[in-house]
């Protein structure tokens, strides 16, 4: 395909379903069994060695469902590992990473106003934060301080908000947000892939060369689990937080991360007191409403890259999209037809921010953003919603040919 602009969208439109597609089969079965774990009963009947079992119906069928505590005397012959959807969503969310972040790091990743770094400086950043979330975890965990889960959650907590905030230091608001997801997802798919299943895997040698498999692997990967299942949605959060430039960019963007994970330890407390059958802590909900007020108050605050006098560094790839033939008439298109929105005063009512926290009211920010201009303007017909303001079929068609003039592929 000559057009490599529109080939890289459509590999990334690609890689993004799957990591959809893999997180959705990730999260459900993790919260299936965190369900059916809490939701265990005792009963007389039950088999030695069983910790307890659970009736469901679904489907039109219905299940029974017994859990050994540590193992059962013999190895069934079909055992399922719940282990790919994990792996396959890691994978899938670092592909997406590298496509956006890195190969696109002089829009999304680096912002000079933040700190001017050069891609490399920032790639290796981000490589380096992110190993070190899961080395700092894990140590901790096998450390005597991690015995008390109640106080390691803690620590946990304060890490994440250290991070949240040293994040906003070098990064982008979008993608200081989004690494602080891939930190803490980073953490959880660890946990499955160097604890969890490897723990799984040494009961199961036990059980075939006829050794009472040893509680403590069960236990250890009992407490990773919970981690995880605390994590998930605040992951989710930041995860789609790049569509919402009130999360991340505004000053306070890294306390607005912070207070994400509390709410979602409150939303998931409550639905495991209800599996669990603990009652129902309405509490909880109360709390999560004041946690999430108090998140629209920070998002208040001024936006980031707001300043209509801020200076925007190019690159010498976008330097060509400025001085190339016929950019006057795209400047004066996207001024006409687009910066009434993406401005930073939008002028549009209704409007406050300019959507996603892109701007092109000014000569510099249309050539930073050349290539989503042409694929959402000039390709498609995206942008403006609905042609709100009427840009014509020869503006579109100038758009495509300065995109294609400066990229080679006219």
């Amino acid at each position: 395909m000559q057009d490599i602009a529109i080939l890289e969208a459509w590999i990334e439109f690609a890689v993004r379903w799957v990591h959809v597609i893999t997180g959705i089969a990730w999260i459900g079965s993790s919260f299936y069994f965190i369900a059916l774990d809490l939701g265990l009963r005792r009963a007389a009947d039950m088999p030695e060695g069983v910790h307890g079992e659970e009736w469901q119906v679904h489907g039109g069928g219905f299940y029974h469902i017994e859990k050994y505590l540590v193992a059962p005397d013999r190895l069934p012959e079909h055992l399922i590992w719940f282990k790919w959807e994990s792996y396959a969503t890691w994978l899938s969310g670092f592909a997406l990473l590298i496509l956006v972040y890195y190969l696109g790091a002089e829009l999304y990743l680096i912002d000079p106003n933040v700190r001017d770094l050069s891609t490399a400086q920032a790639v290796a950043i981000s490589l380096a934060s992110i190993a070190f979330g899961w080395i700092a975890y894990d140590l901790i965990c096998k450390s005597k301080f991690g015995d008390d889960n109640t106080r390691l959650m803690v620590l946990l907590y304060a890490i994440l908000v250290v991070m949240a905030w040293g994040y906003t230091q070098v990064f982008s608001g979008r993608a200081a947000l989004l690494h602080l997801g891939a930190f803490t997802a980073t953490i959880m798919s660890a946990n499955v892939f160097m604890i969890i299943i490897p723990n799984q895997k040494i009961v199961v040698a036990d059980l075939k060369a006829g050794r009472a498999p040893d509680p403590k692997y069960g236990k250890i990967a009992k407490q990773r689990s919970t981690h995880n299942n605390y994590l998930t949605l605040p992951v989710i959060f930041l995860m789609l937080s790049n569509h919402y430039p009130l999360a991340f960019a505004t000053e306070y963007n890294w306390a607005i991360a912070s207070l994400v994970f509390l709410m979602g330890v409150t939303i998931r407390h409550y639905f495991n007191s209800r599996h669990a059958g603990k009652g129902d802590p309405h509490w909880t909900w109360a709390a999560t409403t004041v946690l999430f007020i108090l998140i629209m108050w920070l998002s208040t605050t001024p936006m980031r890259g707001t300043d209509p006098n801020q200076t925007v560094l190019l690159t010498p790839a976008q330097q060509r999209f400025a001085s190339a033939e016929g950019f006057a008439d795209i400047e004066n298109i996207v001024m006409g037809r687009c910066s009434m929105c993406h401005a930073a005063e939008p002028g549009w009512d209704g409007i406050l921010w300019p959507p996603k926290g892109v701007r092109l009211d000014t000569r510099d920010e249309i050539a930073r953003q050349a290539k989503q201009i042409y694929l959402q303007a000039g390709v498609t017909q995206a942008m403006p919603p609905a042609n709100l303001s009427y840009m014509e079929p020869n503006e579109r068609a100038l758009i495509v040919e300065w995109y294609r003039r400066v990229t080679g592929t006219l």
